[in-house]
Formats: C-alpha cells, structure tokens, sequence
C-alpha cells in the first residue's frame, strides 16, 4: 500500500498543482491572448514553444541552484524582476500599435515565427514569479530521502509540459474565436482591450514580486 509520502502520491500532487497555477491568469496566458487576437495560432505556437523553453531553462537553473542564488540576491532579483516588468508593458504596448493596424500584412502573422518564439523565451527568463516557483514550491515535491537532483529535473519537466499543454489549449481556443474578429472595428476594440489587460497584468506582477 502506498503512503502518502509515496512518489507517485506526490507526483499526482505536483501535477495538480501545477494545473491550478497553470490556470490563474498571469503574463504567458495574457500575452498569448494579445498575439494570437493579432497573428494568429502559428504566432502563438510559437511563442508557446518559447515559453516552454524559458520555464525549461529555470527548471534546470534551479536543478543547478542558480534559481536559489536569483532568489536570494536582492539585487539580481530586483534586476529580473523590473527588467520582465518592463518587458510584459513594451508587449502590451506592441500589441496596442499594432491593434491600429487592420491590413491583411499586418494580422497574418508573417513575421519570422522565432520572432514571436524569441519573446515567449525572454519573458519567462525575465520571469521572477518562475524563479519562486521552483525555489519554494516544487522542493515540497521532492523526497529528500531519494535523489534530489533527479526528481527536481523531472518534476521541471512534468510542470513544462503541463504548462505547455494550458498555453496550447489557449492558443487553439483563442485562434478559434478569431472569425468573430473579422470585422476591423470588432478585432482592434478586442486587442486593445487584451492589451489593456497585459499593462495591467504587468503593474500587478510588478506588486506581487516585490520583496517582502
């Protein structure tokens, strides 16, 4: 009989957890929001795919301790932390720009897909919430009786992945509400509204990881 201690007991814990986290609205969901009302779902796959990366790469910087170091700095942690705020509202206001924009040139999504793969990539590195997460949340995940370093690379890889799939569900989900955008007036009231919406997410982010 498994305790509830057992891997597979904490696995599924982790697992819904992850699922919850992925479900709260925050930067990735409200940027994916804004390119996929403008470009389209190969836009956002590929921004999907960059996000992956990012949480990969500070999963594995975690796995090294370079998370915990971040996180204990005040300095490097103000520095990440005001350089993604900064960031999330100069992707805001593109998204404004661009809401402007109603020639087919401009919402089809013909920029380089790295372009878009790139942004999704540098706004979870610069992402402090992401640092946290693996510094104080998934550590409670693992058994300190089995091989740390193991079940933290692993449990980095199931939240990727879980991640992975919430932003694909959302993209798919948003680049079907994409018809009802077809009229111009309709399509940049939306992207300004989802706009609006990622400058407010990003004045939240910056309140919520301010240091204690």
């Amino acid at each position: 009989m498994e305790t509830a201690s057992s891997p597979a007991t904490l696995l599924g814990a982790f697992v819904l957890t992850c699922f919850l986290i992925e479900l709260t609205p925050g930067p990735n969901m409200a940027y994916l929001a804004v390119l996929c009302a403008s470009k389209g779902r190969r836009a956002g796959l590929a921004a999907t795919a960059g996000i992956a990366l990012g949480l990969l790469l500070v999963g594995l910087g975690a796995a090294l301790g370079l998370a915990a170091l971040i996180s204990s700095s005040r300095t490097l942690y103000q520095a990440m932390r005001w350089t993604g705020v900064l960031y999330l509202l100069w992707l805001a206001f593109e998204g404004w720009r661009e809401a402007t924009e109603t020639s087919p040139t401009a919402t089809d999504g013909s920029a380089p897909d790295a372009t878009y793969f790139t942004r999704g990539l540098i706004t979870n590195l610069l992402n402090p919430k992401a640092v946290v997460f693996y510094v104080a949340i998934l550590p409670t995940f693992v058994d300190p009786t089995r091989g740390v370093l193991g079940q933290t690379v692993l449990l980095s890889v199931v939240y990727v992945l879980i991640a992975t799939a919430v932003h694909s569900m959302l993209v798919i989900l948003a680049d079907a509400a994409r018809p009802l955008l077809e009229d111009p007036g309709s399509s940049r009231l939306v992207r300004r509204l989802l706009s609006v919406a990622l400058a407010g997410i990003a004045l939240w982010f910056a309140v919520s990881t301010a240091p204690k």
